[in-house]
């Protein structure tokens, strides 16, 4: 059964409750996109969802930053930039886990270190999921994305918080 869509051909996007509510302390275009995604399959709706998830995260004076052209946004680098820390990144990895078809290691998350890196290990991601060609990349034409776990690899979250420094404990307190 085809999906209802708008006059100008867009299609209705149906109000998803759960993930609504996990969405709820990002921006409405961020839910938006999410639903997109989900609904069409849309992959250029990934930029603004994971935009989304990480803006929530990042200090008020610095979202307009992520938010901003992509093409700016890009090189803009978590830590330093952004100042998202190793656990906050964690909580974005678990947020995108639960909106998006993914699963992200702690040794893919060492790995990604600007938000232009984020957007396309995604992508990447979601293509290999899918098994599709990842859109945009020279010569990637009939052949699938591959973004592998690296041997050993988890996506437990309580394996992953393995990966923080000692001076830290889930409940963000120092040790002794």
């Amino acid at each position: 059964m085809a999906k209802p869509v708008h006059s100008n051909d867009e299609p209705i996007l149906e109000d998803d409750p759960a993930l609504r509510e996990a969405l709820k302390r990002c921006s409405p275009a961020t839910y938006q996109a999410a639903c997109r995604f989900r609904s069409t399959g849309d992959t250029g709706a990934l930029r603004a969802v994971m935009g989304g998830l990480i803006e929530r995260f990042v200090d008020r004076e610095l979202r307009a930053k992520v938010s901003g052209p992509a093409d700016a946004g890009a090189a803009l680098r978590l830590r330093e930039d952004l100042g998202l820390d190793s656990l906050t990144m964690m909580e974005v990895v678990m947020l995108a886990e639960e909106v998006l078809p993914v699963t992200i290691s702690n040794e893919e998350l060492i790995q990604l270190h600007t938000l232009g890196e984020v957007h396309d290990f995604i992508l990447a991601k979601v293509a290999a999921a899918r098994r599709e060609p990842v859109a945009g990349e020279p010569g990637q034409a009939g052949r699938e994305a591959a973004a592998p776990a690296p041997s050993g690899a988890t996506s437990s979250s309580s394996a992953r918080l393995a990966c923080l420094p000692a001076a830290v404990s889930v409940a963000g307190s120092e040790s002794s």
